[in-house]
């Protein structure tokens, strides 16, 4: 596991630790306490990454396009 507060993560640091953390829990050769705290990290990760994903969408989403198709601005998503 790395030592990066989860809330600094990009969501590919992000995406690939969860991936690990998913790796050791599946082998299931790790003791409860370090499964617990697994699980926990896991989580954390999860969330992040959902959190990415949902501000990618909405700077996806505030593309506004002209009478051609073509971008032509941004539009301010809410609660920016």
């Amino acid at each position: 596991m790395s030592d990066t507060p989860v809330a600094e993560m990009s969501f590919e640091q992000a995406m690939s630790e969860l991936e690990q953390v998913v790796g050791q829990l599946e082998r299931g050769d790790v003791a409860l306490d370090d499964s617990i705290k697994l699980y926990e990290r896991g989580a954390a990760l999860k969330a992040r990454c959902e959190a990415k994903l949902k501000e990618a969408e909405e700077k996806v989403a505030a593309i506004t396009l002209d009478g051609n198709g073509e971008p032509s601005g941004l539009t301010p998503v809410e609660g920016q």
